[in-house]
């Protein structure tokens, strides 16, 4: 029998849904000319997630105005750091899940393991652990090289763009708030919480307030708290609604109609005959070549 690979298995998963990340930066932050979307991912993998398997790719921008100082400089999607945490092929809902079922369930990593798989997450125990630390990572106070990976990109721009965003893990009764750097693409640190006030809120990031970086502006979604903490922390800068979002929300009142739509259509065009082929240019299954 041949010795098996030490190395983690590259997995696909051919069904998985795919998931397309944009930059959420319409224009350049120092010229203020529209940037132009690239075509090569800047990122693609596989991410298990409690609610299954999806194909995360990330696409980039760049600035093209010959005038700028940062002409030909790429912008990342940094919202793939609300899905899953850099070269990590699980989602933030999963190290989520697992936190709690470690903390509050007082389940064991082998316990978490078998829930996992049941769930059709494939990971084996040594990674729920490895998971586990990062997870405990992600709430625990900032690291250096983040740090410096934070005033790098504040020398390169002249200052950082913070965003907050909250998911909750299904079966949990907490919600994960992520504090990220836009310009980096850098997934800073978390706060596990019921839902958070203002308050709340200020109290977690007046630490990073506290690093001094200038600010050149922040997102959020439409959750007015969270809008509320990062204009209390960071008042001069310039806030933004998430895209992303707004777009999700505006498009949410036509999506019952457009459900509806789609099944009208498959139910008129499901009964009829399927297009016999016999064009030259398309041959059969069965014609060689």
């Amino acid at each position: 029998m041949g010795k098996l690979s030490r190395h983690r298995p590259h997995r696909r998963f051919e069904q998985a849904e795919r998931l397309i990340v944009d930059c959420e930066l319409e224009v350049c932050p120092h010229c203020g000319q529209k940037l132009r979307s690239r075509k090569p991912w800047h990122m693609r993998k596989y991410v298990q997630t409690m609610k299954g398997p999806i194909q995360v790719a990330g696409k980039s921008k760049e600035c093209t105005n010959p005038t700028c100082a940062q002409s030909g400089k790429h912008y990342y999607a940094s919202r793939v750091t609300l899905i899953s945490l850099p070269k990590s092929t699980y989602g933030l809902d999963v190290l989520a899940w697992i936190g709690w079922q470690h903390e509050h369930e007082h389940k064991q990593f082998v316990e978490i393991q078998r829930a996992l798989n049941h769930r059709g997450i494939l990971v084996n125990e040594r990674n729920v652990g490895r998971l586990y630390r990062q997870f405990l990572g992600l709430l625990g106070a900032v690291k250096e090289p983040i740090v410096e990976k934070l005033r790098i990109t504040a020398q390169e721009h002249g200052g950082l763009i913070w965003a907050v965003d909250a998911l909750q893990p299904e079966g949990c009764g907490t919600l994960l708030y992520v504090l990220y750097e836009v310009l980096s693409a850098i997934p800073v640190a978390a706060l596990q919480t019921e839902h958070a006030n203002t308050a709340t809120l200020v109290t977690w990031l007046t630490p990073y307030q506290e690093m001094g970086f200038p600010v050149l502006g922040t997102l959020s979604d439409g959750e007015e708290s969270i809008g509320l903490a990062l204009k209390t922390c960071w008042p001069d800068a310039p806030h933004q609604r998430c895209q992303c979002h707004f777009l999700g929300n505006v498009a949410q009142a036509v999506l019952p109609q457009d459900d509806e739509l789609r099944q009208n259509m498959k139910k008129d065009l499901g009964g009829l005959p399927a297009v016999p082929n016999t064009s030259p240019f398309c041959p059969s299954p069965e014609t060689p070549g």
